[in-house]
């Protein structure tokens, strides 16, 4: 059960707990293609087929383990080697990756997101903590964050525990004081009960629960999450 004395500051994920990740990923990646094709067509073929583009990037990640937590190394990784292997022009490597991230902080938040932030953010320091590269001052909403830590700044992500606690110290607290949320089962709910916080599943698709351990909290979104938290009043 939550133990609501103990929330002192929340930590938030944000793909797929404050937006829908994949539709703006596949427009960044969209986007990244259209950008490409008149100066690399080939490699802007060959990433238009989704199986073909996957197949490259599990293959950087067996080769390069080093930059898994680094989804921007890992991207700019990928577009490099197609544009070798089809021998295009590398030296667009760098502009075809500011073409990708720009497209991918376009994110559409949902309903009930921004309303929680600012609910939240005027009761506790919120602290961002995301395995990916979403910057949350390009999104917009970076004033709603007493800190925004990632998996590629920190060289580490969920699940490891010294992750969570960099959460904890950013916002000037115990970990066991901190209340993490998230949508991730394993990544958010089970791994910050394992750095000792408190956690909150949410779960907008109102899937089964399929671990032994329980999150403290299950909500299907951040206004059921404002609404508990408010019992603190």
């Amino acid at each position: 059960m939550l133990n609501l004395q103990n929330v002192k500051a929340i930590s938030l994920d944000l793909d797929d707990t404050l937006w829908p990740v994949w539709p703006t990923i596949r427009r960044a990646e969209q986007v990244l293609q259209d950008w490409l094709r008149p100066q690399a067509p080939r490699s802007a073929d060959f990433l238009s087929v989704p199986e073909q583009r996957l197949a490259l990037r599990e293959e950087v990640q067996r080769r390069r383990p080093d930059i898994g937590h680094d989804l921007g190394t890992l991207r700019r990784e990928v577009i490099r080697l197609v544009l070798e292997r089809h021998a295009e022009a590398v030296a667009l490597v760098e502009p075809a990756y500011a073409v990708f991230i720009a497209e991918r902080m376009k994110v559409d938040l949902f309903d009930d997101a921004l309303p929680a932030l600012h609910w939240l953010s005027a009761r506790f320091p919120v602290v961002a903590l995301s395995n990916g590269n979403a910057d949350v001052h390009q999104v917009g909403i970076g004033a709603f964050f007493k800190a925004a830590l990632s998996a590629q700044d920190m060289g580490m992500g969920k699940p490891d525990p010294r992750f969570f606690h960099a959460a904890a110290q950013a916002a000037g607290v115990a970990p066991h004081e901190v209340l993490h949320v998230g949508d991730d089962a394993a990544l958010d709910v089970l791994a910050g009960r394992e750095a000792g916080m408190q956690t909150v599943w949410v779960n907008r698709e109102q899937k089964d629960w399929a671990h032994e351990t329980q999150p403290h909290l299950h909500v299907t979104d951040l206004a059921q999450l404002c609404e508990v938290l408010g019992l603190l009043a």
